[in-house]
């Protein structure tokens, strides 16, 4: 175990900072992390944002990962079409993982913003139900982030759901404009910064098997 963390950490590490300073300093944050090692396992809370692409698709990689490592996962959609044949979907149906589809689509181009609120709060309490349910390794809350940012769903009710859920459990929210306090809570935040897009430069639409 302490091996795989290692490589991890050198896997992150920029390539300039592999000189003797820097494995210096790798060695010193491994003797740190170890002296500060908490017994058992603990669930954390992963955070995907940002403006660029990629936060689903980091948090599909994760299921994917946990799936393979026997561990049970599910993913609930907040923004998602029940009526959607997304590629997750499909390949979620073939490994026997539960994603939850519980949107109507982009909620830019809905006229009815009362229904989106409302769907959005069913959405969550299906959310809460499977976190307390302890039938689970890992919950993931795709695009929750929008439902806070929008003021449907109470982000004090969020947290006090995560604060009290089982201390073994691991939950993944994924979203742009993840609020302050989620990010203060959460204990990793990775923001996905877009530098350029196909869209944008060529014009070039959403392709199956790369964006649904």
């Amino acid at each position: 175990m302490e091996e795989q963390v290692t490589n991890e950490m050198v896997q992150e590490t920029e390539v300039e900072e592999l000189t003797q300073e820097g494995r210096t300093r790798i060695r010193q944050e491994l003797a740190e992390a170890r002296a500060n090692r908490q017994p058992g396992k603990k669930g954390l809370t992963l955070v995907y944002t940002g403006n660029g692409k990629g936060k689903t698709t980091a948090a599909l990689g994760v299921l994917m990962r946990a799936w393979g490592q026997d561990l049970r996962v599910v993913m609930l959609q907040f923004m998602k079409a029940t009526t959607g044949k997304w590629g997750e979907i499909r390949a979620a149906q073939r490994m026997g993982v539960e994603i939850i589809p519980l949107g109507q689509g982009f909620t830019w181009t809905s006229e009815d913003l009362a229904h989106d609120r409302a769907l959005a709060q069913e959405c969550w309490q299906q959310c809460r139900a499977k976190i307390e349910s302890n039938n689970y390794d890992i919950v993931i809350m795709d695009e929750i982030t929008y439902t806070l940012k929008y003021g449907w769903l109470d982000i004090e009710e969020v947290l006090s759901t995560l604060r009290n859920r089982n201390p073994a459990l691991h939950v993944i929210l994924t979203g742009r404009d993840a609020p302050d306090a989620l990010i203060d809570y959460a204990d990793l935040v990775t923001e996905m910064r877009e530098i350029k897009h196909p869209y944008k430069t060529q014009g070039i639409m959403a392709q199956k098997g790369l964006d649904f």
